[in-house]
């Protein structure tokens, strides 16, 4: 048996065949164009079939298409009714792509809940009862699991980590409050924290040789380089970043009392230099501190393909 998933992000459709083992054994990509829902319907469809192709099989030999998208996904009308960064709004796309594939079954969910759900199956998160995925990128992703099923609340737009408050009127979000998680703990967050104390280092500084003394090649990265270099204002950055996120796993793990809490995303590839401190904070300020058992915080298993894995075997789901 094999399975097919789609994860549809704001700048590319990346398509993967997936089979028992879930392994990805085939995959094809395209480019998201954003002009309407019919182009992104017609551009999933064709990346899809360019994915069957690649793995010499049909759509007769998978039971259904499985799509991981942005935005608050009513996976009981396949509606997604919103995603502010894709032309959808009240969008009928489960009906649209069927239509496109012959007919085929297609099941869609929750960007970051597919992702979620792909660790869940294969990856860091195998095996839990209740689980938490969070992915730092431009954003904070989130996704839960409770019960072996995925989380999604009464109205499909639950597990919005990352639009947590933890700084009262803090800095703005783009969902229109201030001081929201992802404002802090995101990529974006830290190279916007990495840039507010640049502008206040000396230009001589570590962190401005990093950047060639750009302040736009600033990344996620660079203040973590700084610190490595012996730089205290890179430790200062990095120890300020490592502390917000900390904050917000400790309210994830005060709320949910996960099995197991992974994190992805690209700053999850500085590992121990990240998870050992957060770690450290979290044992000393969770709630649940003197139960016998307790939330293992660990890295993220299957980088950008959790995604097409978590969409592939969303007909899995308990």
């Amino acid at each position: 048996m094999y399975y097919l998933g789609i994860d549809l992000g704001g700048t590319n459709i990346a398509v993967g065949i997936v089979d028992e083992d879930n392994k990805i054994i085939a995959r094809a990509t395209s480019k998201t164009k954003l002009d309407s829902a019919e182009q992104v319907a017609d551009a999933m469809a064709e990346t899809a079939r360019a994915a069957l192709a690649a793995a010499s099989i049909t759509l007769d030999d998978v039971p259904w298409i499985g799509v991981g998208s942005p935005g608050t996904i009513n996976k009981s009308t396949g509606i997604i009714e919103f995603a502010n960064n894709l032309p959808f709004k009240n969008t009928p796309m489960v009906q649209m792509l069927s239509q496109r594939l012959d007919g085929k079954k297609v099941l869609m969910e929750n960007d970051a809940n597919a992702a979620a759900f792909g660790e869940y199956m294969a990856g860091a998160l195998k095996g839990a009862d209740n689980a938490i995925a969070i992915t730092l990128g431009t954003g904070v992703g989130g996704g839960v699991i409770i019960d072996h099923k995925i989380y999604s609340g009464s109205n499909y737009a639950g597990a919005e980590l990352g639009h947590t408050v933890i700084v009262v009127d803090g800095r703005p979000c783009t969902c229109g409050r201030h001081g929201c998680w992802e404002t802090y703990a995101s990529a974006t967050g830290l190279i916007k924290t990495t840039k507010e104390h640049m502008e206040k280092a000396p230009k001589d500084s570590p962190l401005w040789t990093i950047v060639e003394g750009d302040i736009e090649k600033v990344n996620g990265r660079t203040a973590f380089d700084a610190m490595r270099q012996g730089d205290p204002i890179g430790k200062e950055i990095v120890d300020e970043y490592i502390k917000y996120l900390s904050v917000g796993i400790v309210d994830m793990i005060n709320i949910f009392q996960p099995d197991i809490l992974c994190i992805g995303g690209g700053i999850s590839n500085e590992r121990e230099t990240l998870l050992a401190p957060v770690r450290e904070f979290v044992a000393k300020e969770q709630y649940a501190m003197n139960s016998a058992k307790k939330t293992q915080v660990c890295r993220a298993e299957l980088g950008n393909d959790a995604g097409i894995i978590g969409a592939a075997l969303l007909g899995k789901e308990a």
